[in-house]
């Protein structure tokens, strides 16, 4: 998870008074209550944990206030803090940004610089106020994206790369060190919340946004295709040299399933039928021996 080696970093250079996370939620079929990555941390750590359900409650404001904290240092929360939180701290609202802001401020900024073909990206520590990702930056640092890289490459990456430019920008920040600089508006674009319907591949598209649909949705939401009423997710895949197929019509190519798209052939390398472990494409087929017909 993004937020653990940040909240690492922070706590062997800083006292980290609480830790606020989302409450817990029932996962899986059995709908069994587990904890966060970043929960299971801090309780390892024997930190304090809070987990409101509404920031905006009376008693939140008054529990982190009665912390007195120097800063609040924000990581991939999921939600915008409401002004009365914001006033807390003497030296305000941090926030550990996964991209290069301003562009792709807002909730999926590494599957957006994935899907859009970036080929640079990286994490800004910066300033928050009450808009979206809006507020000054203090300290910025960039990587470049693999042409492998998925979602959940990448947000390793930054999480690793954000948790040492964040301890070296909070040092020279609450030493007077720093001159915060006001973000370019005109140069914004934004991120949106993903949905489980995001997953669905349109195969009328062009191959290479397919492939790149796949990276930025791995691990989540997943891409997939229906098959035989079911849904078969798309793990991994390759764009063919050639066009056989015509788009959606479905074969077998150097032993591997391979779907034709508006502009080539997508060869699928790692795949997951319902019920099923992720395998590789050839696996699948061992399984699915009408896979090429008009089945």
């Amino acid at each position: 998870m993004f937020s653990v080696p940040i909240l690492s970093a922070l706590s062997e250079q800083f006292k980290v008074l609480a830790v606020v996370t989302q409450p817990d939620k029932p996962t899986g079929r059995g709908r069994k209550i587990i904890h966060s990555q970043v929960k299971q941390f801090a309780v390892d750590k024997g930190l304090l944990v809070l987990q409101p359900k509404n920031l905006k409650e009376p008693t939140i404001h008054n529990r982190i206030k009665g912390l007195n904290p120097d800063v609040i240092v924000v990581a991939a929360y999921g939600k915008i803090l409401p002004k009365h939180i914001l006033e807390i701290p003497g030296n305000g609202c941090v926030n550990v940004h996964a991209s290069l802001l301003p562009r792709w401020r807002g909730a999926s900024p590494i599957q957006s610089a994935i899907l859009n073909g970036d080929e640079i990206t990286g994490v800004t520590i910066m300033l928050m106020n009450e808009g979206m990702d809006t507020g000054d930056v203090l300290r910025q640092s960039n990587i470049d994206i693999e042409k492998d890289d998925t979602a959940k490459d990448l947000s390793e990456k930054l999480s690793n790369l954000g948790a040492k430019l964040l301890i070296d920008t909070m040092l020279e920040y609450l030493s007077g060190k720093i001159s915060p600089t006001p973000q370019d508006d005109q140069q914004a674009t934004y991120s949106r919340i993903l949905r489980k319907k995001d997953g669905l591949v349109d195969f009328d598209d062009d191959a290479g946004l397919i492939t790149r649909k796949i990276r930025a949705f791995n691990p989540w939401p997943v891409c997939y295709f229906v098959w035989k009423n079911q849904k078969i997710r798309i793990y991994r895949a390759d764009v063919s040299l050639s066009q056989s197929l015509k788009p959606g019509e479905r074969d077998v190519l150097n032993k591997y399933p391979a779907i034709g798209t508006k502009t080539s052939d997508l060869i699928i390398k790692e795949i997951q039928p319902p019920g099923r472990q992720v395998m590789s494409g050839r696996e699948f087929l061992n399984g699915a021996r009408d896979w090429n017909s008009k089945n």
